[in-house]
């Protein structure tokens, strides 16, 4: 399961469109809440979502820290702490759940939330 979970900050890392996209499950029932905006609903609106975060000038690195998995039959949720850092060396920590189904063959991403951690 953390393995599936640290795929989807690898992809995000690299910017890798495709490798996001594989991570994904493709429905209409699908969320991802990026810290600071409104929540997007179905497969459209959140690829479309990491389109244009790709595309922006700002590149993030992620190491995550307080990784906490649960499974429960064929779901499973990971919370984890996103301690961000940008190239400009400015850094912050974001507190995400990832939820996941599993498909019969793998573990795909319903879900993302991601709320900024006061400082």
């Amino acid at each position: 399961m953390l393995a599936a979970n640290r795929r989807f900050y690898e992809a995000f890392e690299a910017r890798d469109l495709d490798a996001m996209s594989a991570l994904w499950e493709h429905s209409d029932r699908v969320t991802c809440t990026h810290p600071g905006w409104t929540t997007l609903r179905g497969w459209g609106k959140v690829a479309a979502s990491f389109f244009a975060l790709f595309s922006g000038p700002q590149q993030l690195q992620f190491v995550l820290t307080v990784e906490t998995v649960a499974v429960e039959g064929d779901t499973a949720w990971v919370t984890v702490d996103e301690n961000l850092i940008d190239p400009s060396g400015a850094s912050g920590t974001v507190a995400a759940t990832n939820v996941f189904v599993h498909d019969g063959e793998r573990w795909k991403l319903v879900a993302h939330q991601g709320s900024p951690v006061a400082s």
